[in-house]
């Protein structure tokens, strides 16, 4: 499908997808990259590309399509080393949960000829590291793509039938609007994640242990969403700001709400709400791409 591909940040999601690049023969020749010696260490026993290096520029030389694996927060940092090497019509693309703040980032660094193609695959594991990878990770996962107004239109169809052949379903959105999206169905459940197993922590010792000998499949669905990356997640919050911090407010005053509703007693909006939010659990399970 492409000359070759080059992939910086080997983590869950980029080591997953030079794993499909692999299997579906999606590129003549695979440059995976880490500015991590001790990563690449690994890349190589893993055998997850033809070439494996810590020199970031140098990965990009005559690649057809650049992913960026990296933290959203490090995606200028990595789009002012690479961009010199970048060979005039080069797509280049990422993988971060937020998109404006990365358009932002990039844009600046990439001359005329560069084509960006900003995209989100929304799938994941609280693991990480190029071992946690998998094969069937994208299998009927959304990946949105948020392409630039001049953007051309081939190079986002060159990189929606790549994510395509991993197995990702495609939808086309505006950056801004993803930004909004993902602030109440991800990075929303996630800061709750983190503040509810917070709190769990501050307890006294004795009612911890508690806590964790009988948790229940709420509170265990809750740690397993707070054991992911700490340093991708308060990159997420801190360039997703704005969305996360109206999605917050509503959320506050939504809570505030239901507050008032139990000590008050009053039974019919508790009831009222648990109904609505229970036919919206329906909706998204009709809805799911992977059914």
């Amino acid at each position: 499908m492409f000359g070759k591909v080059t992939i910086i940040g080997m983590g869950l999601i980029g080591s997953s997808i030079a794993r499909n690049v692999l299997a579906h023969k999606l590129a003549k020749t695979l440059v995976v990259a880490d500015a991590s010696e001790e990563v690449c260490k690994k890349l190589v026993e893993l055998e997850l590309g033809n070439i494996v290096t810590d020199e970031l520029a140098l990965s990009v030389e005559d690649a057809d399509l650049v992913i960026l694996a990296v933290p959203v927060g490090a995606m200028g940092k990595v789009a002012k080393i690479i961009a010199p090497n970048l060979k005039q019509g080069a797509i280049l693309s990422d993988t971060g949960s937020v998109k404006v703040s990365v358009i932002d980032q990039i844009k600046p660094f990439c001359r005329s000829g560069i084509e960006i193609v900003p995209a989100h695959p929304i799938a994941g594991t609280e693991f990480s590291g190029p071992e946690s990878g998998f094969v069937e990770l994208f299998e009927k996962k959304w990946c949105i793509i948020t392409p630039l107004p001049e953007t051309d239109v081939r190079s986002v169809e060159k990189v929606s039938e790549f994510w395509e052949k991993m197995g990702a379903v495609i939808n086309i959105m505006e950056p801004e609007h993803h930004d909004l999206v993902l602030g109440i169905t991800s990075h929303l459940p996630h800061l709750i994640a983190y503040t509810i197993v917070g709190t769990a922590d501050e307890l006294s010792d004795d009612i911890k242990s508690e806590v964790i000998q009988f948790s229940a499949s709420g509170f265990r669905g809750f740690t397993r969403i707070a054991a992911s990356d700490p340093t991708m997640w308060r990159d997420i919050f801190l360039n997703n700001k704005d969305a996360v911090l109206e999605i917050l407010q509503r959320f506050t005053e939504d809570l505030t709400a239901m507050q008032k509703a139990i000590r008050k007693g009053d039974g019919d909006y508790l009831y009222e709400s648990f109904s609505k939010t229970r036919a919206i659990r329906k909706a998204i399970i009709e809805q799911d791409v992977g059914n």
